[in-house]
């Protein structure tokens, strides 16, 4: 499933959310090949694959480039075989050191169960996200999603099953929405999305997509139906409200829909 990561666009400001979770498995992958093997002993090569195969362009051609200038210093000079010597520990410790910083960064903003983003993340990323719509007078839509009958799945089926349930409803959001647009869990079952809002992306079109992927989601489990109750609230570019009040807004239609769907049953 992929994860979210914050970029920060240095023009715009904007949070953009990309798909993180190849980079984080596979930079655990780069860190513990350093240390089984040992880079300065066996060069850059290995693990400038792997850093390729987590598709991070980035680390990618830093060690390129750096296997590229130590193969040029091909001097018997002492101070050339030192400099060789020298280089590739030292930029290996400096990669290590800058995957570890964003594994810390990516783990501080993300849901360890679904790998959405979290509480934290969303604000961080929605905060950002409705500054810029504002300016470019865009609307988005904010919903506000509720897992229905939780409590009944755990206590009759266990916590890990309930669980499950949480993660299907998770791939069920993921593929709902667009790469652009916000996902989180903010805890329990409580989820929350932050979509732009378009001709062919209305509330309308986004839950009837929804229903239809928590059916997909849910196809392997015949126990249970999964099923959500949304609220949701539009922002409106020319007439701001804070995203706190946003929020407060969709949770209440959430509500209501809560209480009519138990109604109706």
């Amino acid at each position: 499933m992929p994860v979210p990561e914050l970029q920060t666009d240095k023009d715009s400001q904007a949070i953009r959310v990309t798909t993180g979770a190849p980079k984080q498995n596979s930079s655990r992958k780069i860190i513990a090949m350093g240390r089984r093997n040992g880079a300065a002993e066996n060069g850059l090569t290995e693990n400038l694959s792997s850093a390729l195969q987590a598709a991070d362009s980035e680390f990618g051609q830093i060690l390129q480039e750096v296997d590229e200038i130590s193969k040029l210093l091909k001097s018997d000079h002492p101070d050339t075989q030192t400099m060789r010597v020298a280089t590739h520990p030292a930029v290996w410790s400096a990669v290590k050191q800058a995957l570890l910083d964003r594994e810390l960064r990516y783990l501080a903003l993300t849901d360890d169960l679904t790998c959405l983003f979290n509480r934290r993340g969303f604000f961080a990323a929605a905060t950002q996200q409705l500054k810029l719509a504002r300016r470019n007078e865009q609307s988005l839509l904010l919903l506000f999603c509720d897992v229905d009958n939780l409590k009944k799945i755990n206590d009759t089926y266990g916590h890990q099953e309930g669980d499950l349930a949480i993660i299907r409803t998770a791939d069920a959001l993921e593929r709902s929405f667009r790469d652009s647009d916000i996902l989180s869990r903010m805890g329990g079952d409580e989820f929350v999305v932050l979509a732009s809002e378009s001709s062919n992306q209305t509330q309308e079109v986004i839950l009837r997509r929804l229903e239809k992927n928590l059916k997909k989601s849910s196809a392997t489990e015949p126990r249970y139906p999964l099923s959500l109750s949304v609220g949701v609230a539009r922002f409106d570019p020319k007439h701001a409200i804070p995203l706190g009040e946003l929020m407060v807004q969709a949770d209440r239609a959430m509500y209501e829909r809560k209480r009519r769907n138990r109604e109706v049953l």
